[in-house]
Parts: C-alpha cells; structure tokens; sequence
C-alpha cells in the first residue's frame, strides 16, 4: 500500500463513527474487571435501540428473501472477518431450527473456510475475491445477496455487490456506519449506527451484536412467513438428536395441549415431524390428508386449519 492509499484509508476511518474513539471508555485500562464489564454492559444496551430506525429497512429485505425463496432462490450471505463468521453462524442455524437445506442459506466468507478461524491477510481487500466466490457457488438472479460489512468500506462485499448486481440478483447490505458506501452499493441499505465501541475499532462488540441481531430477524422472519412456525414455536425443526426429539415432543404438547404419551405417537407416525403432528391431532384427519392440506397451504397450518373451519 502507497503513502497516499494509506492517507485515503486513514480518512475513511476518521468518518466512521464505529472507528472514533468512545469518551465514556477512555479509562476503561484503570478500571477493575467488574466496573469493566459494567461499562460495556452500559454501552451494549445501546445495540437494539440504535436498529430501531431501520427496521423498516430489515423487514423489506424480509420480504424479499420470502420472495426469493417461493422463487427456488437462495439467500445468500458475503462478509469479511467478523461479518463474515457472523453471516455463517446465522446460516448454519437454519437447518436444524426450520428444516430447510443447507443450500437455502449460504454464507460466504473472504478467504474461504480457513477464514472462519485465522484471518487471511489481503482477503477482504480484493474485490475480484468476491466475484469469484459468488461465480463457485452460481449465484442466480433469483437468489439475493446480503452484503455484511461493520465499516461499510469493505472491498470484498463491495465487490460481491456490484456482481450480484450486473447479473440481475436482489441486494442488500448491513452497515453500523452512516452513509457507508455499501449501503448505497446495494438495493437496500440497512444502517444501524451504534456509535464508537468501548475498545476502540473492535468492531466484533456493538457492531458485531448489531449485526448479529440484524441477522437473526432477517431469516426468523423469513421462516414464519414462510410457514416454519406454528403461534410461535418452531415446528418445522429437524429432530437430530435426543435433545431435540424431546423439543418435538413438547411443541407438540404444547401447541395441542396433549399428552407426552399422545405426542408421541403422532410423531411417530408422522415420521417426527411436528408441524404433521401437530396438525394430526388438531383436525383429527389422518396423516396423509394432513401432508397433503400442508402442501396445499405451502406449510401453513392455521391456513389449514381455517380452510377446514370455513368448510
């Protein structure tokens, strides 16, 4: 890097506001451990207040993953660093929670998998880097990319962006700094400025929090208007292991107000689904009918059920 690309980047930084320094913290290095970690304490309940101005934003895109998934789209997740392993965390969540395919909701990091553990130097740096990750997994015009970047800046997701873009593929991007350039690189912005952090520049703390609950509305949202969940239970999980096969167990109790015994045996012959389960014993219809009324109703179950009542 020249003098005057340093320069450039220095100035950047300078009008990040999640790179200024925090006045509240500058004598956090004096402080015992619990008065430190009130401290941040104090700054992270700042986090969720400062998404509330753009929630309008976070729902859009919401909808528009729901689109692209009624397409056969995916949605797909491009990030550096933090950003990166958060995007990945929120998509290795979904198949389990809602039982959709891994393929459904991927995640792309800069430089590869070995990043999720040791930062690749130069990685986030090249925009042509993202071109080509995006081209691997054959990113379709169905399909939408959200960019995830803390600064804004990051020439990987700008890349990534700018791609999507050309060939026709739905963007968004999530920045904790105003007026970041990815936000305008995209279809949509969502911009959740949370201010200087307590450490300053460690973005992985109120911006990564930011970020991380930004992620987490985007694909619950997506999923429940999907059809993944029931009043607001997840029935739609995939039963993998005893812990879970015990959860299938009590949302159906729960959402049917029955027996441990009679949940039991309708997951059994609904295969362990819930969602089948659950439906088997509300209508009294036998599993076949209710598989085929879910299908019917794209997973719906209270569209089934009000389509039964309205008969």
């Amino acid at each position: 890097m020249t003098n005057n690309q340093q320069d450039s980047l220095l100035q950047q930084l300078d009008a990040m506001s999640s790179e200024a320094r925090n006045p509240d913290s500058w004598d956090i290095d004096l402080l015992s451990s619990l008065e430190i970690v009130k401290r941040i304490n104090a700054e992270d309940q700042t986090v969720a207040q400062s998404i509330t101005s753009c929630l309008e934003q976070v729902a859009a895109v919401a909808d528009r993953i729901v689109e692209a998934f009624d397409a056969g789209g995916r949605l797909v997740y491009l990030g550096a660093g933090t950003s990166g392993r958060l995007g990945i965390l929120d998509a290795v969540e979904c198949p389990p929670t809602y039982s959709v395919p891994s393929s459904q909701v991927v995640a792309l990091i800069a430089g590869g998998n070995g990043a999720v553990y040791k930062a690749v130097e130069g990685a986030e740096d090249n925009p042509q880097l993202a071109v080509e990750d995006l081209q691997g997994i054959k990113l379709q015009p169905n399909d939408i990319l959200v960019g995830i970047a803390a600064s804004g800046r990051t020439p990987y997701v700008l890349g990534g962006l700018a791609y999507a873009r050309s060939i026709g593929c739905f963007t968004a991007a999530i920045s904790c700094n105003a007026n970041a350039p990815v936000l305008s690189a995209a279809d949509i912005g969502i911009g959740a400025v949370v201010g200087p952090e307590v450490v300053t520049g460690s973005t992985r703390m109120k911006a990564g929090t930011a970020q991380k609950l930004i992620l987490n509305m985007l694909t619950t949202t997506a999923m429940i208007r999907s059809g993944k969940v029931y009043q607001n239970l997840m029935v739609d999980l995939h039963a993998s292991n005893e812990k879970l096969v015990a959860r299938a167990v009590r949302i159906v109790m729960q959402a049917t107000d029955c027996t441990p015994e009679t949940a039991r045996q309708a997951l059994k012959a609904a295969d362990m689904s819930a969602k089948l389960a659950i439906l088997h014993i509300l209508s009294g219809q036998n599993i076949e009918d209710c598989r085929q009324q879910l299908q019917q109703q794209h997973g719906f179950i209270r569209k089934v059920l009000q389509q039964g009542t309205a008969q």
